[in-house]
C-alpha cells in the first residue's frame, strides 16, 4: 500500500497535526438544548455495531504495524540491502567503472591474489591487481622482483621481462631514486611506492587473451630528512595484456603512460614522518571487480 492509498496523508502515516485520523477516532458529539424533552444530547446516532467496531479497530491495528515495520527498514524499498536495489541496481551496473557485487579471488600466490575467473571481470581483477606489483617497492628489490615476474607473467615471458626489468632497475637508476644496489633506502629514509588503481577498461577479450587499461594514482619518492627524491604523487594508466595460462590470467606484456590527471589541490604537504609511519601503518587492498 502506499502512503496515499492509506488514509494518512504523509509518509510517516499521521496526518500533520500528529493524531491518527482512521477509524473516525476524531469524532465528538455535541450537547445541544433540552428543547424537544428529549434527554439533552440532540439527535442520537445509530448504535454502532459492536462487531464493526472491533473490525475497524483491527484495520488500524495491522495499519499501524506494518507502517512501522516498514519504517524500520523491513518495505525493503528504500534500503540499501541486496534485496531493495531494483532498477537502481542495473543503472549502476551499466557504468564502466561500477563495481559489480561479484566476490573477490580468495588465492594468493604468495603476496599476490591469484585465481581469477575466466571471464571479463577475472580479467579486470587480474590487471588491477597486478599493475600493483609492477608498480611496487618491492619491484626495485632484485629478489623481490624475481618473485613477482614468475608469478606474474606467462610462463613464455618470464626470461625475457625479467631480464628487460634488471636493465630498466640497474644500480645507477636505484642510486638515483636514493636506494642501493640491493633496492633499500638509507638509513633514517624510507622508500614508498604505492599505487591504487581508479578504474579499468577491456580493450579486447578472446577466450584466451585480454588487453586491459588501469587507470592509477599513486605515491612515489624516498621520505626523510634531506632526501633529494621527496615523495610526490602521480596519475598513469597501465595496459597490460594477459594470457589464460594454468586456469588463471598472467601478463604477456604491459606498458604505461601518463594521465589523465586532474588538477592539484593547495593542500599543504604532509612531512616525511607522516607519510613514512602511513606507509608502514596501512595496508593494500585486493582489487576486484
Amino acid at each position: 500500500m502506499s502512503p496515499d492509498d492509506d488514509g494518512y496523508g504523509n509518509d510517516s502515516g499521521r496526518s500533520n497535526d500528529g493524531y491518527s485520523t482512521l477509524g473516525g477516532t476524531r469524532q465528538t458529539r455535541t450537547r445541544l438544548p433540552d428543547t424537544q424533552g428529549g434527554d439533552g444530547y440532540g439527535p442520537r446516532r445509530p448504535a454502532r455495531n459492536s462487531r464493526s467496531l472491533f473490525t475497524v479497530l483491527g484495520v488500524v491495528i495491522l495499519l499501524l504495524a506494518a507502517i512501522a515495520f516498514a519504517n524500520m527498514g523491513g518495505g525493503g524499498g528504500d534500503n540499501g540491502g541486496d534485496g531493495a536495489r531494483g532498477s537502481d541496481a542495473k543503472k549502476a551496473g551499466s557504468a564502466p567503472t561500477a563495481a559489480t557485487g561479484t566476490k573477490p579471488v580468495t588465492g594468493k600466490n604468495g603476496s599476490i591474489p591469484s585465481g581469477y575467473a575466466h571471464d571479463e571481470q577475472g580479467a579486470q581483477s587480474a590487471a588491477a591487481n597486478y599493475s600493483v606489483a609492477l608498480v611496487s617497492a618491492d619491484i626495485l628489490k632484485p629478489d623481490r622482483r624475481t618473485q613477482i615476474v614468475r608469478r606474474i607473467f606467462a610462463t613464455g615471458r618470464v626470461d625475457e621481462l625479467e631480464t628487460k626489468l634488471n636493465q630498466a632497475y640497474s644500480k645507477d637508476f636505484l642510486a638515483k631514486v636514493g636506494l642501493d644496489e640491493s633496492g633499500k633506502a638509507a638509513e633514517g629514509m624510507t622508500y614508498v611506492s604505492r599505487t591504487a588503481p581508479v578504474g579499468t577498461k577491456v580493450t579486447q577479450l578472446s577466450g584466451s587473451s585480454a588487453t586491459v587499461e588501469v587507470w592509477c594514482t599513486g605515491v612515489f619518492g624516498t621520505a626523510g630528512v634531506g632526501s633529494t627524491n621527496p615523495v610526490s604523487n602521480d596519475w598513469f594508466t597501465m595496459t597490460l595484456k594477459l594470457q589464460w595460462e594454468s586456469n588463471d590470467w598472467k601478463v604477456d606484456s604491459f606498458s604505461q603512460k601518463d594521465g589523465p590527471a586532474p588538477v592539484n589541490t593547495d593542500r599543504t604537504a604532509s612531512n616525511a614522518d607522516d607519510i613514512a609511519k602511513a606507509v608502514e601503518e596501512y595496508g593494500g587492498f585486493t582489487y576486484a571487480r
